[in-house]
């Protein structure tokens, strides 16, 4: 499916927010580095998609009114069996039922876990008078307290990229620390051009988070997307 159905997808079912396996399926379409996510609306197909995609796996639930997925028992780590996938399933059902009763809850997403690395944060929002700006900045939930994000104006030049990653007061931390390898800067750079390519080919994204990203020594993944078009 192309990024254009999958917007005109979301924009027939009276949506703006794209789900995660919708972002992630967009973004792996722009050429975007990110870990593919695969839509489950029963056990039997959690079990099923978590095999394919091989121990461990994350279970995220999908649902288009639920924005914090751990705050209502959304999000479960680490599954590195079918038995542990089906009991997560049954009990991530369960659980945001009873939190979050008035969410349309359509199923979860089902991803590899990706190896950890050092987690940035990626995204764009459109001022009233500059239009598209990118960001960047230690992600996780570092950048809630940290605050630390840098901003440049789309489209990006090289130059932009260098500069962003660099100017972050935790820069140091992507340079490598106590047992922690440096990060692979390089991708890092890649990944902001790329997404400055996709957001000005794509005037209709309004919003756009990638977090985190995970630096590697050798490369760059985008673990958790989410989309807002208009």
């Amino acid at each position: 499916m192309s990024i254009a159905d999958i917007f005109q997808r979301a924009r027939s079912q009276g949506r703006r927010v794209l789900t995660e396996v919708e972002s992630k399926q967009v973004l792996a379409e722009a050429g975007i580095p990110c870990v593919p996510a695969r839509l489950a609306t029963t056990r039997e197909e959690a079990v099923a998609a978590a095999r394919e995609a091989g121990f461990p796996v994350v279970l995220k639930v999908v649902s288009p009114d639920v924005t914090h997925k751990s705050d209502v028992g959304g999000v479960r780590l680490g599954l590195a069996s079918a038995e542990e996938v089906a009991t997560a399933f049954d009990e991530m059902m369960r659980t945001v039922g009873e939190r979050a009763p008035q969410a349309r809850i359509e199923g979860v997403s089902v991803q590899r876990q990706a190896s950890p690395g050092v987690e940035v944060i990626m995204g764009m929002t459109k001022d009233p008078q500059f239009g598209p700006v990118l960001m960047f900045g230690l992600g996780g939930v570092l950048v809630e307290v940290l605050r630390d994000v840098a901003f440049r104006v789309v489209p990006l030049e090289p130059r932009d990229a260098r500069q962003m990653i660099r100017e972050i007061k935790g820069f140091p931390v992507l340079q490598g620390f106590r047992n922690t390898p440096p990060a692979d800067l390089e991708a890092l750079e890649r990944l902001l051009l790329r997404l400055s390519e996709f957001v000005e080919a794509h005037p209709e994204v309004e919003e756009l988070d990638m977090n985190p990203v995970f630096a590697y020594p050798d490369g760059a993944l985008a673990v958790d997307a989410r989309i807002v078009v208009g």
